[in-house]
Parts: structure tokens; C-alpha cells; sequence
């Protein structure tokens, strides 16, 4: 019998696999605030370690949104713009475990995240 933890995973698994591009976008932004949020709080409880992973977390997230990037659209230049701020942003955060400079990245990234579920549903509604 699979074990709670178990059957979550599987759960999480499943979710990620028969999702659409536009759920698995969702689903990073969403992961990145989550990621950003315990960096913060682990800074206020003075544990670096955990800081410092978190922040790197939230890095592959946004250089994957990057990399990702279709540039036959002109938006994607805009795109790439705020990623490579955002990128430079948290590596300044994570040399100084500061704090503040998370929040403003977390900022960015709940606009970016709300206008995507903007544009999703949307794109739902028209269909």
C-alpha cells in the first residue's frame, strides 16, 4: 500500500504529466514564489544554507522561462529584458542574503504569474 507521502507524489506526478504548456508555465511561476517565499524566510531565521538553495531554485525556474523563450514573437525580447533583471537581481540577494531584494523579485513574479492566469483564461473563455 502506497504511504501518504507516496501517493502525493504520484498525485503531484500525474498533475504535471497531462498538463498543458500553459498549466506547466503556471505551475513554475507558481513554484517560484513558492521557492522565493521560504528563501525570504529562511534569511529572517539567519539559515544561509536553505537561503542559498531556494534562491538557486527560483534561478533555474526563471533561466528555464528564458531558455524557453520563442523569439519569432517580439514580447520575447521584453521577456528575456526582465528575466535577465530578475536573474541579476537574486544573485544579489543570494551573495547578500537580502532579504529585501527577494521581495521585490517576489513582486515581479506575482504580477508576471497573475498576468499569465489573465491570459489563460482568456484564452479559455475565447475557445
Amino acid at each position: 500500500m502506497p504511504t501518504m507521502n507516496g501517493a502525493y507524489a504520484q498525485y503531484n506526478n500525474s498533475k504535471i504529466l497531462t498538463a498543458s504548456p500553459a498549466e506547466l508555465t503556471l505551475m513554475l511561476y507558481e513554484g517560484a514564489i513558492k521557492f522565493c517565499n521560504i528563501a525570504i524566510t529562511a534569511i529572517e531565521h539567519k539559515d544561509v544554507e536553505k537561503a542559498h538553495n531556494n534562491i538557486m531554485k527560483t534561478q533555474r525556474i526563471i533561466e528555464e522561462f528564458q531558455i524557453t523563450l520563442n523569439h519569432d514573437y517580439p514580447v520575447a525580447k521584453d521577456f528575456d529584458v526582465v528575466y535577465t533583471y530578475l536573474l541579476k537581481r537574486l544573485m544579489q540577494a543570494n551573495v547578500k542574503k537580502d532579504k529585501d531584494i527577494l521581495e521585490e523579485v517576489l513582486k515581479h513574479l506575482r504580477t508576471m504569474r497573475d498576468t499569465w492566469k489573465e491570459v489563460m483564461r482568456r484564452s479559455h473563455t475565447s475557445a
